[in-house]
């Protein structure tokens, strides 16, 4: 720094940068270092070779590397690298000893460090110093004996010098420390090459107790198959697999065991160690086993053998599913199959007992259902393939007393029992237990199942016991006081059978009433009582008016062949028709007038035939709206409504619609004829004058005719203007090929649907010809032309 005269210190002047935009060109840090290795900047040249021409230079230069060597290990005395150095370097001056003793002296620095035994033993051996070496070598598998490059080293060295027994002393010395297998395998290996198989076969003994792996074992077996003793590899097979036992064992052993036995040709041996390792194996273990086992039956077995391994296999499937879930029933089932079809009874009844041993956890019908069927299966296995008919009882009885009948039983095992007291003859006790069943828990299948059974033994007055009891258990049932009257009737006895129908439909709660009803009336048919059937249909019409009971009725008095039975008949029609006049059901009566009109159209006269169709409803196309859950518009939705002809009476404005529609089809009628015509004007052209009158005239004629139709229409509008007027409506002539439909909106017209939203009407009007009125056709007439 300057300093001024008064000694002041002056701060140069920093350098303003004037520009201080980025330059055009920009260098990078890696740029200047690749520059300045490509120029070679950095390199210095190598020093000159000095030659040495005499001792006294060769001294100086020695001294002065042992002084450069002594200084870096002064500096770093555990940078073991550097004494490595220097002792290399004193080996290449052939100076043995100095060598020697650096080593030495690195050792008293770190004598754990195995790169420094291996180099000072190397030098050893390079220089032939061999007693040194086998010192050294002696004192490093002392200090470090885990170390097995030194062992290995050691053996190598004695063993090309010719030292077979320093090299098995070697050896020996090492085994001692049990160390790895592959020591153990050169050891072996040493003494197979001087063919030293007996203490290659000690070695092997102590080998498999230092590592008991299965491999060792397999290998020490393969040892004696290789050189012949096969006695003696059976002998270490049958050792390996009692080492093991059976909490250890292990598939690989036995399928080289097997393999072994294969080569010898001992198939049966094969098979047992094959069966006695899958017995005794998990299924998910022994993949390969079964593998090995299905190969070897299709090269050597036959048939029955290769069905014994997939056996086995499903077998050790089922096992495990059923271990693993013991309340899957469906697997239990699926395992007693195969047992039942490949083992002896004492196994599949094992199976048995450990399968109905899974008691359901929860008393709830549904929960036992899959179980009871286990003893089921279980009893008829005792009795039809064992032959067993004592052990079949007492399955039956064990399952009886453990099902808990309080809260709910299963007839069908109660049924089977005594089934099978009856297949021992043994009668007594099947009615005993059949009884204890229905004392304890009565059901309409046990009861069924009973009197069925007595039925076939022919025992009726205890059938009609066992009647009593089922009605007094059940009266609601229909079909059991039907079955009792049909027993009654087989056995002749028709006073008691009817009393028994008697008081059926006097009960006051019936689940099928219908059904016993008809069976009273088809039995008084049967025994031609034709005023007690009569009776009991107008029994039966106080009770209900259905529309099958009403045609039922008439068709019985049609069946009986008597001089009136058409006006018996045809006055229960009627009688049936006032009756279901105040029925909200339409459909219903129009089934009965189409079955009266079919009744008419077979046997009644022009007159009956036509008063039918006048009764006969018409059916219209109505709209009504929809309202979803919610309340909201859901749109609407069209149905078909039927009106009778005394409701048309009350609704006018349905006539006043089909005049209406009529009026407005005429015009159109006459609109089109009017355009043929005079179509025809212009094609004929030339037509004479009397022609031209012809067709005014007729002109002329048809409009007399429109207007007697409108004097028509103001007579209708005047019937419709008198509300109470009793005169019939009768609906427009329509061609009989095309069936009369309307159409008819509820939108249009609420005061007239309101109170009828599911009637109908007809309407009527004067035919073109002649005035006159016709019948209307109902829908089902027209649809059948």
């Amino acid at each position: 720094m300057a300093s001024t005269a008064a000694g002041k210190q002056r701060i140069p002047k920093v350098a303003k940068v004037k520009n201080k935009a980025p330059a055009e060109v920009q260098i990078t840090a890696e740029q200047l270092l690749r520059e300045a290795k490509e120029r070679e900047l950095e390199l210095l040249p190598p020093p000159p070779k000095q030659k040495i021409t005499d001792e006294e230079e060769l001294n100086d230069y020695k001294l002065k590397k042992r002084k450069g060597f002594e200084d870096n290990i002064r500096k770093n005395r555990t940078v073991i690298s550097n004494w490595i150095k220097y002792a290399q370097w004193e080996e290449s001056l052939k100076e043995v000893q100095r060598a020697r003793s650096i080593y030495e002296r690195a050792l008293d620095v770190d004598h754990r460090n195995i790169a420094l035994w291996l180099k000072y033993a190397e030098m050893e051996m390079k220089n032939r110093q061999v007693n040194h070496a086998r010192n050294i070598w002696d004192r490093a598998i002392t200090i470090l004996p885990r170390v097995n490059q030194f062992w290995y080293k050691y053996s190598y060295m004695e063993e090309m010098l010719g030292n077979i027994a320093g090299c098995r002393q070697v050896f020996e010395r090492w085994t001692e420390w049990e160390p790895e297998e592959q020591a153990w395998h050169s050891y072996i290996n040493f003494e197979l090459r001087y063919k030293e198989v007996d203490k290659a076969r000690s070695i092997y003994e102590r080998f498999v107790i230092v590592h008991p792996d299965v491999k060792n074992w397999i290998k020490y077996a393969r040892f004696e198959e290789k050189h012949g003793y096969i006695a003696h590899g059976r002998k270490v097979f049958e050792r390996s697999v009692e080492f093991f036992g059976e909490e250890h064992v292990d598939e690989n052993l036995f399928v080289a065991f097997a393999r072994f036995e294969e080569k010898q040709k001992e198939f049966e041996r094969v098979r047992v160690i094959y069966k006695y390792a899958l017995d005794r194996i998990p299924k998910q273990q022994a993949q390969e086993l079964f593998k090995f086992y299905t190969v070897f039956e299709k090269k050597f077995g036959d048939r029955r053998g290769i069905e014994d391994v997939i056996v086995s296999k499903r077998r050790f499937q089922y096992e495990e599913e059923v271990k693993a879930s013991p309340h899957n029933y469906d697997a239990w089932f699926d395992y007693l199959r195969l047992v039942e079809s490949d083992a002896d009874p004492d196994t599949a009844r094992e199976v048995y007992e450990r399968a109905i041993a899974n008691i359901p956890p929860i008393q709830e019908k549904r929960h036992w259902r899959r179980y009871i069927y286990l003893w089921i299966n279980y009893a008829l296995y005792e009795e039809l393939e064992v032959k067993d008919p004592e052990r079949t009882r007492q399955v039956y009885l064990a399952c009886l007393d453990l099902i808990p009948h309080k809260k709910f039983t299963f007839a069908k095992m109660w049924l089977l029992y005594g089934q099978f007291e009856i297949r021992q003859k043994n009668l007594q006790a099947a009615r005993r237990g059949l009884g204890t069943a229905i004392g304890k828990c009565p059901k309409n299948k046990l009861f069924k199942g009973y009197i069925e059974l007595e039925l076939q033994l022919r025992e009726f007055d205890r059938c009609r016991k066992l009647y009593e009891k089922y009605l007094e258990f059940a009266s609601e049932n229909c079909t059991t006081w039907i079955k009792f009257s049909e027993l009654e009737t087989i056995l002749g006895d028709t006073e008691r059978a009817r009393a028994i129908f008697e008081l059926a439909i006097g009960q006051p709660r019936l689940d099928m009433p219908e059904v016993l009803w008809k069976s009273y009336i088809d039995f008084e048919i049967e025994q031609e009582e034709y005023d007690n059937t009569r009776g009991l249909y107008k029994r039966l019409l106080q009770r209900t008016q259905h529309v099958k009971v009403w045609i039922s009725y008439a068709q019985y008095e049609l069946s009986i062949d008597t001089s009136d039975r058409l006006q018996r008949c045809r006055g229960i029609f009627e009688e049936a028709n006032k009756g279901l006049r105040s029925c909200e059901e339409k459909e219903e009566r129009l089934m009965l007038l189409e079955s009266w009109k079919e009744f008419e159209q077979e046997f009644g006269s022009d007159t009956t035939r036509e008063r039918v169709k006048k009764l006969l409803p018409e059916k219209v196309k109505k709209r009504r709206k929809l309202t979803a859950e919610d309340g909201s518009d859901a749109g609407w939705e069209e149905y078909y409504d039927y009106i009778f002809p005394e409701d048309a009476a009350n609704q006018p404005n349905l006539k006043l619609l089909a005049m209406a529609k009529m009026w407005k089809r005429q015009q159109q009628e006459e609109d089109d004829e009017e355009d043929d015509e005079e179509d025809e004007e212009e094609n004929n052209g030339g037509v004479d004058r009397g022609r031209v009158e012809e067709v005014r005239g007729k002109e002329m004629e048809g409009e007399e005719n429109g207007r007697g139709e409108r004097g028509i229409d103001k007579e209708v509008t005047e019937d419709l203007a008198s509300p109470s007027s009793e005169k019939p409506i009768v609906s427009e002539p329509v061609p009989e090929e095309v069936p009369k439909e309307s159409t008819h909106d509820d939108r249009d017209d609420s005061d007239e649907s309101s109170s009828g939203s599911s009637s109908s009407s007809s309407s009527s009007s004067d035919s073109d010809n002649g005035g006159e009125k016709q019948p209307r056709k109902s829908n089902k007439d027209s649809v059948k032309d």
